[in-house]
């Protein structure tokens, strides 16, 4: 088996010895066909991309009290702007042009210390569609298996010599549907297990940790669906009709988080109620408002950091070794 050569700990010869390292040019070869992959299956659904910029004074996370995730401040040219963290919203504006929905392959960035299970800068496939939330989970297991079947049929050599066998994407294409556990549901099952769930008296929530997810995919033979969140510990801009309970879901398996969704707000004055609920200042979002005011669609949308997926498909435990070339934040890496 071809094990990652950890190079990337290395950061003024990482990109030499990786150019003589056979897991990098697996690597690349994965990357690759996961990039025409995805372009083919939104072709399929007369989806279409968008160029869109890489700065944005909306960003989406993080904006729930359960977020891991910092912002990227920069300051350009005296103007202080983020970079982009998603351009989710800009998908929804998208939508309002393709009326079968819109996507996109481009870098997040995130503000927070790379580790095994973090990137700092990752590539984010995402896309917006007119629907549901159960609409977009449909979706996105139609997308990945069409990930699955497109890298057996282009990269099964690969696979194999790099996870030991092919077999766990077999298996999670022999199913017809993901499992799914609503989060109530999954602290019921999870309050025994220690080490599984994160309270805070202080922000009055209750988190799943990143062994509680574990926990969940292994009960559910590989992967399942963490749906219906508590409102307060998930984005504003996530709707929620109950008044407790937004409406998305995380899909768990490999790592575990590795794609998010969720339905959108519909109304201005829905989306004005949760930027006051979650007390995050509108006036950064004026812009969302008065496009949900204008154009009132329903809309539901997701976002699957790409090497995660990757890390599943490959069998491995820790993201750096799925960088060419690396960056992490407050380090000089060259090229």
């Amino acid at each position: 088996m071809i094990e990652p050569p950890k190079s990337w700990e290395h950061k003024a010869t990482h990109f030499i010895e990786a150019l003589d390292s056979n897991w990098y040019k697996m690597l690349a070869e994965i990357q690759n066909e996961l990039c025409f992959a995805t372009y083919d299956f939104y072709r399929s659904k007369n989806m279409k991309t968008l160029f869109l910029p890489v700065t944005t004074n909306s960003i989406s996370s993080p904006m729930g009290l359960g977020s891991d995730s910092l912002p990227v401040e920069v300051l350009l040219f005296g103007q202080k702007t983020y970079l982009a963290d998603s351009m989710q919203f800009m998908l929804e504006y998208g939508c309002r042009y393709f009326s079968e929905g819109c996507f996109y392959l481009m870098p997040s960035f995130r503000g927070e210390k790379a580790d095994q299970r973090h990137l700092c800068q990752f590539y984010h496939s995402e896309a917006e569609i007119p629907g549901s939330l159960n609409d977009v989970i449909l979706f996105i297991e139609e997308y990945v298996r069409y990930l699955c079947t497109h890298l057996l049929k282009n990269c099964s050599s690969i696979i194999a010599d790099i996870a030991g066998s092919t077999e766990h994407v077999t298996a999670l294409l022999n199913k017809s549907l993901f499992p799914r556990i609503s989060y109530d549901d999954a602290l019921k099952l999870l309050a025994a297990e220690d080490g599984c769930l994160l309270s805070s008296e202080e922000k009055s929530f209750v988190a799943i940790t990143s062994k509680g997810e574990r926990t969940l995919i292994h009960k559910y033979g590989g992967i399942v669906w963490l749906t219906d969140m508590d409102k307060s510990i998930v984005p504003f801009y996530q709707a929620c009709e109950d008044g407790t309970h937004a409406k998305c879901a995380d899909l768990l398996f490999g790592i575990g988080e590795t794609v998010g969704c969720g339905e959108r707000h519909m109304t201005s004055q829905q989306v004005l109620n949760a930027l006051n609920e979650h007390q995050v200042d509108p006036i950064s979002y004026d812009w969302y408002l008065k496009m949900k005011e204008r154009y009132p669609l329903k809309t539901s949308g997701f976002g699957m950091g790409t090497e995660r997926f990757m890390l599943w498909l490959l069998k491995q435990d820790d993201i750096r070794d799925f960088q060419l070339l690396p960056r992490f934040n407050g380090e000089v890496f060259i090229p």
